[in-house]
C-alpha cells in the first residue's frame, strides 16, 4: 500500500503553481486560528498572497483549541476588533451570528467572480448560513470516520464493520494481550460526546426531535450509551477513561490500537512517510462510521462585525478559500470542504489516494453537527459531563442521561 507524502514533499510544486490575486490596499490583517495541521498548510500558502499584495500584512495568532473562544469573545466586544479574520467552530456559529459579533458575507460572495459558494459541500457550508444571512464560508472539517489498520484486517479476512453491532463485536475480537481493539476518547465534556454521538445517530437518536423536544434520554440514547460502555470495557484500554483524539492516535500509530473513530485527517498524518508511525505508514485506511451517520465537525472562516477593514479581511478570505487555492491545500493534506475538490482526479493522484477522498465523500454526505443553536457549546458540555459520569460507573446510563435532559432543558428555557 502506497504510503502518503508528508507535507514538505509539495514546496516545489506549490511554488510552480503561484495564483494571482487583485492588489488590495494597504492593510495589517490580524487572524486567529487553531494550532492543527491545517495552520501550517495555511500558512504556507499565504506567502503567496503577501508577495502579492506586498503592502498587506498578515499575522496569525495561533494556539489551542481551549484558548480561542475566549480571545474571539474579547475581540468580539471591543470597540475595534482585535482580529480582523476569525475561524469559528460549528457549535459557536448560530451564537456568535445571533449576537452580532459576525460581518454577514452574501454580498462579497455574490460579487466575488468565480468562487463559486455552491461548490462547498452543503453539509459543511449550511452550518455558515443563520436566519438565511452567512456569516461563515467552509476552513476545513473535521468529520469523523472509522480508521482501521488495514493489514491487521486484511491478515484476520475480516470485513469493515459496516454497523455498530459488527463493529462492537470486530474490535472485540481484536483485542488481545497485546492489541486493543478501539483506541476510545471518553474523556469528560466535549470528546467524549464527539466520540458517543456516532453510536447514537447508529441507533437513530439525536438531542433533539426534529420538532425541537429533547430525547437524548430516550430509549435508542440509552441503547446507543451502553454500546459505547461496552465497547470501552471490552476492547479499549483499561487506563483510558481521560483519553482525548492525542491519546486515541498515539495509541493507534504506535500500533497498540487497530481502530479508532475519530476524525477523518488523522488518516493522512498516520500514513505520512517518516511521520509518526513509523514503519506502519501506509497501513491505515479510512471508511464510513458503522451506521453510516457521523458527527461532523467544521471550521468556517468569518469576519468580525467590528473589524475595521472588512473588504480587506474578505479578500484574504476568499483568496484562501477559493476553489484553486483550496485544491493545492488539499493536495498538501487539508482537509477539504469542496465538492470539486473531493472529485478532482489530479487531488486523488498527488493527494492521498482515491479511496481517501471517496470515503471522505461518503462521511460528509450524511454527517450532521453534535448540536445546534446559540448555547450549543455549552449543551455538549452538559451531556459530555453526563456521559462520563455513566462510562466511569458513577451513574447508570439511563440516570445519567436523565440528567442531562433536564440540565439541557434548564439551559434552554
Amino acid at each position: 500500500m502506497k504510503k502518503f507524502n508528508s507535507l514538505p514533499a509539495v514546496a516545489t510544486f506549490l511554488s510552480a503553481t503561484f495564483l494571482s490575486t487583485a492588489f488590495v490596499s494597504a492593510a495589517d490583517l490580524n487572524i486567529i486560528i487553531e494550532e492543527v495541521p491545517d495552520y501550517e498548510i495555511i500558512k504556507k500558502l499565504t506567502e503567496e498572497y503577501k508577495a502579492a499584495n506586498p503592502d498587506v500584512t498578515v499575522t496569525f495568532d495561533a494556539m489551542p483549541f481551549d484558548a480561542m473562544r475566549d480571545k474571539i469573545l474579547t475581540s468580539s466586544l471591543a470597540p475595534s476588533a482585535t482580529y480582523d479574520v476569525i475561524i469559528i467552530d460549528n457549535p459557536w456559529m448560530e451564537e456568535f451570528a445571533k449576537a452580532g459579533y459576525l460581518a454577514p458575507l452574501d454580498d462579497y460572495i455574490a460579487s466575488s467572480d468565480g468562487y463559486n459558494f455552491d461548490d462547498f459541500v452543503g453539509a459543511v457550508s449550511s452550518i455558515g448560513v443563520v436566519d438565511g444571512k452567512t456569516y461563515g464560508v467552509p476552513y476545513y472539517n473535521y468529520a469523523l470516520g472509522l480508521i482501521v489498520r488495514q493489514d491487521i484486517f486484511d491478515k484476520e479476512g475480516l470485513e469493515i464493520p459496516t454497523t455498530i453491532e459488527d463493529y462492537m463485536e470486530t474490535v472485540k475480537s481484536l483485542t488481545t494481550d497485546d492489541m486493543f481493539g478501539a483506541a476510545m476518547q471518553p474523556q469528560k465534556g466535549y470528546k467524549i460526546m464527539e466520540e458517543w454521538k456516532n453510536w447514537l445517530y447508529a441507533n437513530g437518536g439525536d438531542v433533539f426531535d426534529t420538532d425541537g423536544n429533547i430525547i437524548i434520554n430516550n430509549e435508542a440514547a440509552v441503547k446507543a450509551l451502553n454500546q459505547y460502555i461496552e465497547t470501552y470495557k471490552s476492547a479499549a484500554p483499561a487506563n483510558s477513561l481521560n483519553w482525548g483524539f492525542d491519546e486515541a492516535l498515539r495509541a493507534v500509530s504506535s500500533g497498540t490500537a487497530a481502530t479508532m473513530l475519530s476524525y477523518n485527517w488523522m488518516l493522512p498524518a498516520l500514513n505520512a512517510e517518516g511521520g509518526m508511525s513509523g514503519d506502519l505508514a501506509g497501513n491505515f485506511t479510512l471508511h464510513e462510521v458503522p451506521g453510516g451517520k457521523a458527527v461532523l465537525g467544521t471550521w468556517s472562516w468569518g469576519v468580525p462585525a467590528n473589524a475595521e477593514d472588512k473588504d480587506a479581511a474578505w479578500d484574504f478570505v476568499s483568496w484562501i478559500s477559493s476553489p484553486e487555492v483550496a485544491k493545492r491545500r488539499a493536495i498538501m493534506g487539508g482537509a477539504p470542504v469542496r465538492t470539486s475538490v473531493l472529485n478532482d482526479e489530479t487531488v486523488w493522484k498527488d493527494g492521498y489516494g482515491e479511496a481517501y477522498y471517496k470515503a471522505l465523500s461518503g462521511i460528509l454526505e450524511d454527517a450532521a453537527p453534535l448540536t445546534s443553536g446559540t448555547n450549543a457549546e455549552e449543551l455538549i458540555e452538559i451531556i459530555g459531563t453526563e456521559l462520563s459520569a455513566a462510562v466511569s460507573e458513577q451513574k447508570s446510563p439511563q440516570e445519567a442521561l436523565d440528567d442531562a435532559a433536564t440540565a439541557v432543558k434548564r439551559a434552554n428555557r
